[in-house]
Order: C-alpha cells, then structure tokens, then sequence
C-alpha cells in the first residue's frame, strides 16, 4: 500500500482530499495555527477508504497523516473548544468558498456541528500519509436521512 501525498490548488483536488480524510480522528491538540508562516496544521488518524475491506470482518485501516493550508489569514474555531488538549473530533469535509478572486474561506466541517474557517489568499493545501498503518477498530458509517 503506497502512502498518500496529494496537492489541492483548486475546488476540484480540495474534493479530493476531502475525500481521503472523511471520517479522519483528529486531537484538538494537535490542530495549530503558525501566523509567522502563515499556515494551518493538523495531524489526523484517517480512514483508509482506498485500501477497501477485505472481507465482511475485516474492519479497514487507518494511516497517521499530516494535512496542511498555506497562505492562511485567519482562523475561527466554532462548535468545539480549541483550548481542550484532550478532546477529538471526527473530520467530515473540507469545502471551499471562494470570495475574491483566488481568496476565500476553507471549511473544515466536524460531526457534532463543529467547524474550522481558515480565511486564505488563495486555495493551497497538501495531505502526506506519515506511513504508520493500522487495524481500524470499527468502519465509519453514516445515516442517510
């Protein structure tokens, strides 16, 4: 299984991406903002959605990976509290608003309602797998309303 190393500069490979990382577990804490260099990080648990089950047991894999926006503004937390070292999210989606011209707003969309909006000048995000790789112990699964 090869690791991920994917680049969005547009809506298009940001769907992408926002495909790989759907379901992701990721530790408030290790979410962060480095306003000197203008970028956003966070380190994820994703769900391996390409590697497919191998059999109705077979529970799929999650890998450890690195997910980063450049050119980032601002950013504003809703939904969940940004200070809780412990607490953990479950990734939904990442879209994308533009506003002005290459400009707008990165949505990163959490189960339970909660949100990161990451203002940028322009679309510039890159997800690497960190190669670790292990036994899911359950597969995500979704209601269809």
């Amino acid at each position: 299984m090869t690791d991920l190393k994917l680049l969005a500069l547009d809506t298009e490979d940001l769907d992408v991406i926002s495909a790989h990382v759907q379901d992701a577990v990721v530790r408030v804490a290790d979410m962060g903002y480095a306003r000197g260099d203008r970028r956003f990080a966070l380190l994820m648990n994703r769900f391996d959605w390409e590697s497919g089950k191998q059999n109705r047991r077979d529970k799929g894999q999650r890998k450890r990976a690195a997910l980063h926006f450049d050119a980032v503004q601002s950013v504003v937390t809703a939904g969940f509290d940004p200070n809780s070292t412990d607490g953990v999210l479950e990734l939904l989606a990442i879209v994308f608003q533009p506003i002005d011209g290459p400009a707008g707003i990165i949505e990163l969309q959490f189960a339970g309602g909660g949100t990161v909006r990451l203002g940028v000048e322009c679309l510039e995000a890159r997800l690497a797998d960190l190669g670790a790789t292990w036994g899911a112990s359950n597969t995500p699964t979704h209601a269809i309303d």
